[in-house]
C-alpha cells in the first residue's frame, strides 16, 4: 500500500491512515526524498494520529526518514503521536531523538512556519 504524500504550497503531508507495514515505511523513505527533490520542498509533516502502536521499527524508521530529509533540505515534523504511544514508547526505550514533534497537524504547520522565518531572517 503507497501511503498518499500531499503538497501544500512548500510542505509535504503524509497521513499515515492505517496500520503500514515495515515495507510501507521503507517505501515512504524513499518516496519523500524523491518528492522534495521534485517540489522544492522545505518542510514534511508526517501525521501518525491514527497508529494505535509504533514499535522500534517504526519509530527508527520515522527517525531515519526525517534526518534523511534534514540531509536534502528540509525539516520533519511528526504530528499526532498518542498519548499512550507515547507512554509506550518511554517504557520500551524508544525515541525519535532530534526529530521535531508537535500535537497535531496545525501545530506542526505552526512550528514549520516557525522554522522557516527565523531560518529567512538570519540569512
Amino acid at each position: 500500500m503507497q501511503i498518499p504524500i500531499l503538497k501544500q504550497g512548500f510542505i509535504l503531508i503524509v497521513s499515515i491512515q492505517t496500520i503500514v507495514s515495515d515495507g510501507d515505511l521503507i517505501a515512504l523513505e524513499h518516496d519523500l526524498s524523491m518528492k522534495i527533490g521534485e517540489y522544492r520542498s522545505k518542510g514534511i509533516i508526517i501525521d501518525v494520529t491514527t497508529l494505535d502502536v509504533m514499535d522500534s521499527f517504526s519509530t527508527r524508521t520515522l527517525r531515519n526518514i526525517a534526518h534523511t530529509l534534514k540531509l536534502r533540505g528540509a525539516e520533519t515534523v511528526i504530528v499526532g503521536i498518542q498519548p499512550e504511544v507515547s507512554f509506550a514508547m518511554i517504557q520500551l526505550g524508544l525515541n525519535l531523538e532530534d526529530v521535531n514533534t508537535a500535537l497535531n497537524l496545525e501545530e506542526g504547520l505552526r512550528l514549520l512556519n516557525a522554522h522557516f522565518k527565523e531560518n529567512n531572517n538570519g540569512a
